[in-house]
């Protein structure tokens, strides 16, 4: 897959920093649609020390943060110079369901297609799959500009 926005520029997008950056690559982006993200999951992951012991299992609550930081470049990517809006906060998820174990040497596929905006809030519907496969998915809500 092609590469639209390495790590670099992620980082210029998202005020998170290791260990908690969970987006890896932007290969697709639709300003103001959609936009499809890859996260590595390494077995350097810190969590996996926990997360669990001789069964590394990536924890669903990753999943959804990874999910919502796809959704974060997303917004940021399409505000214009003039308009950005501060800090985004996660709000919430909706819908949220896990099919299938996430571990060391899955890369994750992170698909956002935004569904509706009001104002500075905005709800998204999310999907992670490996190799084609279904492994999470849900609808997160955030909110842009909040002090």
């Amino acid at each position: 897959m092609e590469t639209v926005y390495d790590i670099g520029e992620i980082m210029a997008h998202l005020p998170h920093r290791y260990p908690f950056i969970l987006v890896d690559r932007v290969v697709e982006i639709e300003l103001d649609k959609r936009i499809v993200c890859l996260k590595n999951v390494t077995m350097n992951e810190p969590f996996f020390q926990g997360h669990f012991p001789g069964t590394p299992v990536m924890p669903g609550v990753l999943i959804v943060e990874a999910l919502a930081q796809a959704g974060g470049i997303l917004v940021y990517a399409s505000q214009s110079k003039e308009n950005k809006q501060g800090l985004m906060y996660f709000m919430g998820i909706d819908k949220a369901r896990f099919r299938k174990p996430v571990i060391p040497g899955d890369q994750l596929v992170l698909e956002i297609t935004w569904t509706k905006r009001r104002g500075n809030v905005s709800k998204m519907s999310g999907r992670a799959t490996v190799e084609g496969v279904l492994v999470a998915e849900g609808e997160v809500m955030a909110m842009t500009g909040a002090e």
